[in-house]
């Protein structure tokens, strides 16, 4: 195995980067379930919510519970994903300070978009397929992970954590 990785150091990279991303993508999926049954199942915020480009006013959008879930979710999980890739994927000696605020647009635009596409996910989910809002609201997690993966590699790669 140690050959192989000396031989395909940038795939054996790509291959570390998929399977550390799940540290933050298990911490993503643990707060998205406690966040439905907190917030969704438990104190019943399903008040529509729509603020800006956010839209959590369709039946299975589960409102600003929905909005609160992923938001939480997508928060912790970009701030370990920064730590482990960091470190551990991609062992950048980048100046912290001038990677942290280029992680942190690029954990913007991901968060972004994982806050706009969870409702229209979900709901399609439930409405078209009859999923409950736990499973509906992995789907939409996964959907998020995989868009996030494509996104963000090559970023963290070249501009925010290049080897010095």
């Amino acid at each position: 195995m140690k050959e192989w990785i000396e031989k395909h150091p940038d795939l054996w990279e790509f291959i570390k980067f998929n399977i550390l991303s799940n540290v933050s993508t298990i911490a993503r999926f643990i707060l998205t379930w406690v966040g439905t049954a907190i917030f969704i199942n438990g104190i019943k915020l399903l008040t529509p919510f729509k603020f800006l480009i956010f839209d959590y006013t369709s039946e299975g959008s589960h409102g600003l519970g929905g909005f609160l879930t992923f938001l939480i979710a997508e928060i912790v999980a970009q701030a370990v994903n920064f730590f482990v890739q960091k470190t551990w994927v991609f062992k950048s000696n980048a100046d912290f300070s001038k990677s942290v605020p280029k992680y942190i647009v690029l954990a913007v635009v991901i968060v972004v978009v994982n806050l706009i596409l969870p409702g229209h996910v979900t709901n399609f989910c439930i409405n078209k397929f009859g999923m409950g809002a736990g499973l509906a609201s992995t789907v939409a997690t996964i959907v998020n992970t995989l868009l996030a993966v494509v996104v963000s590699y090559p970023l963290l790669k070249f501009w925010i954590m290049p080897k010095q």
